[in-house]
């Protein structure tokens, strides 16, 4: 597993959440498909839904894999959507991390 350098929030406040990071917080909006920032260490995403709180994302070289070691170690899907190629995981400890397949190293 290697960590990417983004971190993804939700809200139900697109518009608001938009204003405030592009025109407070000054960072330069990325794309416009998926609302995202740069920030200067990292990028933040920020999409539709209820927050789970922020989440970091992890790239695995087999997510079938990863998905099924997660949770024979305490684990627990957050969020899982079949159309997409991502999971959000809950660890033992409250982190909710985002698995997608990449490169992993």
């Amino acid at each position: 597993m290697v960590s990417t350098r983004d971190i993804i929030i939700q809200t139900d406040r697109l518009d608001a959440a938009r204003a405030f990071y592009r025109d407070v917080m000054r960072f330069e909006q990325t794309n416009t498909d998926m609302l995202g920032f740069e920030t200067g260490s990292f990028r933040l995403y920020i999409e539709p839904g209820d927050s789970p709180g922020p989440v970091f994302e992890f790239e695995v070289e087999d997510l079938v894999s990863a998905k099924a070691l997660l949770l024979a170690n305490g684990c627990s899907i957050a969020e899982e959507d079949p159309m997409l190629p991502r999971l959000y995981i809950r660890d033992r400890f409250g982190l909710v991390f985002n698995i997608t397949e990449g490169q992993a190293q």
